[in-house]
């Protein structure tokens, strides 16, 4: 894989600055200017409105961040890149939208993260040594950024199919949308894989171009019409188990500010990663039932062959990676932490399945390992 040289990252960075003054002062508050990767009307989008909500709040009306939707001033995978020169003065994403600058990105979130979910993962980057490796990452290739991950994603689903996945096989010659990592992934399974923007997704259904899609969960699933296209729900994955979000700002506009709004920046996303996992919560819950109920959905649950396959497709696809130093490093400080973590949680975290079924009849409202529903065929 070809990587950008450092200098692309630093050339027009001074040349940027001049052509879009990007931190103001207006009415005595400091404005940035922080564009999502996120159409306008999706949840994801709505997260980091969030975050700027509650930079305001907490400054008391000092700093305030001005969001543009995806699109406004760089396409989603550039966006690395657009911070990086000051074109705007910060992004919202996340790591695997930088997957094609180098793949140790995708070790953030695009895999099964050695069984860690997506806060465990988040304990690992910031207690962990993930944090630093992620700096040297940025430094290798000379982007002037300033990164703070936040907001544990839930584990995302298989996808929308036009017939439930029951075995590995199934996915031979099938035509799947997904990115970054997960394109090797899903293609070490045998699918034939298209990288589209998620507002290709739908229509590229609708016309048979795709067999299958993922994004992200029940309510941006919901937002962009998937419902609509088919009823056909796969649940549970290890192509994206462990993800989250990134709030990324440019070095200069960051350095530039007082050291207490710098100091504020980071503790807003902390603040904000919280309550995104509650919105979480609350949002994707209410869609998936909506799922059900309205739109009359059929959710299966991925079969263990499928999900066994993945994790051996995955493991193929970092070994292509371990030449590289930073990779192999940051692969093997996840094993390293995931090792003790991952055995805690296991031996200390009590099912829920118990207390749902004594709870509220133990009806599965998901069908086990892509059964077929009685009559169907």
């Amino acid at each position: 894989m070809t990587r950008p040289p450092r200098r692309r990252f630093l050339a027009g960075s001074a040349a940027a600055g001049l052509g879009f003054p990007a931190i103001v002062k207006a009415q005595g508050a400091l404005t940035l200017r922080v564009q999502s990767v996120w159409p306008a009307s999706d949840i994801l989008h709505e997260y980091a409105l969030d975050f700027a909500r509650r930079v305001s709040a907490m400054s008391g009306g000092e700093l305030r961040i001005e969001v543009l939707p995806g699109g406004a001033a760089a396409q989603p995978f550039g966006l690395l890149e657009t911070v990086s020169q000051g074109l705007v003065d910060g992004g919202h994403g996340t790591l695997n939208h930088h997957y094609a600058r180098h793949p140790a990105f995708a070790l953030w979130g695009s895999g099964p993260a050695f069984g860690m979910d997506a806060n465990a993962l988040l304990a690992w980057h910031k207690y962990g040594g993930g944090k630093a490796l992620l700096d040297r990452l940025y430094a290798a290739l000379g982007a002037r950024v300033v990164s703070f991950l936040y907001g544990p994603m839930p584990t995302q689903p298989l996808g929308w199919f036009r017939k439930p996945i029951r075995k590995p096989e199934d996915f031979k010659a099938l035509k799947f949308r997904t990115v970054g990592m997960s394109i090797e992934v899903f293609g070490g399974l045998g699918a034939l894989v298209n990288a589209l923007p998620p507002e290709g997704i739908v229509p590229a259904m609708d016309r048979a171009l795709l067999d299958g899609a993922e994004f992200n969960n029940a309510t941006s699933d919901r937002g962009l019409g998937l419902a609509e296209i088919t009823k056909v729900y796969m649940l549970q994955s290890y192509h994206r188990n462990a993800e989250q979000l990134e709030i990324l700002f440019n070095r200069s506009r960051f350095d530039s500010l007082p050291p207490k709004l710098q100091a504020l920046l980071e503790g807003a996303a902390e603040a904000a990663s919280a309550d995104m996992s509650w919105k979480a919560i609350d949002r994707y819950s209410g869609d998936y039932r909506e799922l059900h109920t309205k739109d009359k959905v059929r959710a299966y649950r991925t079969p263990d062959t499928v999900l066994q396959r993945q994790l051996e497709s995955h493991d193929a696809a970092a070994r292509k990676r371990r030449h590289d130093p930073l990779f192999r490093e940051v692969e093997e400080s996840q094993r390293r932490f995931a090792e003790r973590a991952v055995r805690w949680f296991l031996d200390t975290q009590v099912s829920s399945q118990m207390a749902y079924k004594h709870y509220f009849g133990g009806k599965p409202p998901i069908r086990p390992q892509g059964a077929k529903k009685p009559g169907e065929k």
